[in-house]
C-alpha cells in the first residue's frame, strides 16, 4: 500500500458559536473564537490517498487529478469565504477544524474512489499549534 499526499492552502473566516446561546455563554465555551464579527485563519489542507501503484503508470493516482478534485470541490468553496455563511457542506454546523475536515472528506470521497484508490486522511492545519486529522468513519 502506498500513501500519496497533496497539500493545498486556503484562507477563510469563521465564528465558533451556537446561535441559541448568549454571547456570554459562547465566549465561556469558545473564547475569542466566538467573536461576533468573525476571525480568520490561513489554513493548510493535506489530502492523503492510498492504493497500489499502477504498474503501467507508476503512481497511485495522478497528482494533477487529485489537485483538480480538491481545488474544484473544496478550495474554490472555502478560499476567502465565510465558513459559517458561504460553504454548502458546512451549513448548520459549528465550523470547528474537526467539522471542516469531515466536510472536506464527504465532499471528495466519492470522486477519489473513481480513480481506483481510497481516501486515507484529511488533515486540516488551522494554526501553527492546532491541526485535525480525519480518517473517515
Amino acid at each position: 500500500m502506498v500513501y500519496l499526499t497533496r497539500r493545498e492552502r486556503f484562507n477563510a473566516a469563521h465564528r465558533l458559536y451556537k446561535a441559541e446561546w448568549s454571547d456570554e455563554k459562547n465566549f465561556e465555551v469558545f473564547g475569542k473564537c466566538s467573536y461576533p464579527n468573525w476571525h480568520g485563519h490561513n489554513y493548510e489542507l493535506f489530502v492523503t490517498v492510498k492504493g497500489k501503484v499502477n504498474p503501467e503508470l507508476g503512481f497511485v493516482m495522478n497528482l494533477k487529478t487529485l489537485s483538480k478534485i480538491v481545488r474544484e470541490n473544496v478550495i474554490e468553496k472555502l478560499d476567502h469565504k465565510n465558513l459559517n455563511l458561504d460553504v454548502d457542506f458546512l451549513k448548520g454546523q459549528i465550523t470547528s477544524a474537526e467539522n471542516i475536515a469531515i466536510g472536506i472528506w464527504k465532499a471528495i470521497e466519492d470522486q477519489i474512489k473513481q480513480h481506483q484508490c481510497e481516501l486515507h486522511c484529511v488533515r486540516v492545519v488551522e494554526t501553527e499549534n492546532n491541526a485535525v486529522e480525519y480518517y473517515g468513519e
